[in-house]
């Protein structure tokens, strides 16, 4: 992979500009500087290895050279509408439509966040605000997909280190995935739903690719609290998947058949 194949394999598509780094720390990072420096909407980063890529909550998403796709786009919105959520379900979902449309795999979204395969996650979301003076100025959004068995091994991921189960493209697929077909197909599909994306048609593409609607599961449970994005103080909470909340918010029913909403937290199966 180098400047010139990325451009290649992504030739007609409306981006602002791309830039290609065979390593670097983040993408989301340099695509933030980029903003800084005046980057045009739909500014596109990509690295073959990623050093100190994070998701959510500072996590470290490692990048191996290789054996991932990891890209970040600057947006520049229009408005500011419940921009951070809605923006992380727009990576997720063009994700899974791709997987779904072009390999014949059904993926799902675990809110809020990541997308699973066969229940296992194989790519995460992560989307940023760039502010200035108080001022919504650009929004990154980063996403990083697990494609061979390399960006799995224990050595980078050790079972201590997860607290989630992963898989890769390729151990589904059971052959080779083309890193720069796949990112096309993401981006078409991104590209697609952007337009939508302050929707109800958007937020019930979104619904019907959520994870574990039924299940029992507990948000934010009490001894990640202050870790995992659910604010210390605040209790778990339980129930079953609903759906969303127009905010992006995750509805529950819970044990006493009330509908409570979840703004924070992840998603973790009872078991």
């Amino acid at each position: 992979m180098d400047q010139s194949e990325v451009e290649a394999a992504l030739a007609g598509l409306p981006l602002g500009a791309v830039i290609y780094f065979e390593r670097v720390g983040s993408t989301n990072d340099e695509a933030g500087k980029w903003a800084e420096e005046g980057a045009p909407d739909l500014a596109l980063v990509i690295a073959d290895e990623q050093t100190a890529g994070r998701g959510r909550l500072g996590r470290r998403w490692y990048t191996a050279p290789g054996a991932a796709l990891a890209f970040s786009l600057v947006l520049r919105p229009a408005e500011a509408l419940h921009p951070i959520p809605r923006l992380t379900a727009l990576g997720a979902l063009a994700a899974c439509e791709a997987l779904g449309a072009h390999y014949n795999l059904s993926a799902q979204i675990k809110w809020p966040n990541d997308v699973l395969l066969a229940r296992r996650k194989v790519a995460g979301v992560l989307a940023e605000g760039k502010w200035v003076g108080g001022k919504l100025t650009a929004l990154i959004l980063g996403i990083g997909i697990n494609i061979a068995s390399d960006s799995i091994s224990v050595e980078r991921l050790p079972p201590s280190a997860l607290n989630f189960p992963v898989t890769c493209l390729e151990n589904e697929l059971r052959k080779p995935v083309d890193r720069l077909v796949l990112l096309r197909f993401i981006l078409e599909k991104l590209l697609f739903w952007k337009t939508w994306l302050n929707s109800d048609v958007f937020l019930r593409a979104w619904e019907s690719a959520l994870a574990f609607k039924g299940e029992w599961v507990r948000v934010g449970a009490a001894e990640y609290a202050g870790q995992d994005g659910l604010p210390k103080g605040v209790p778990p909470e339980e129930g079953q998947i609903v759906g969303l909340a127009p905010d992006g918010s995750l509805r529950m029913r819970n044990r006493s058949g009330q509908e409570v909403l979840m703004n924070f937290g992840e998603v973790r199966l009872q078991k």
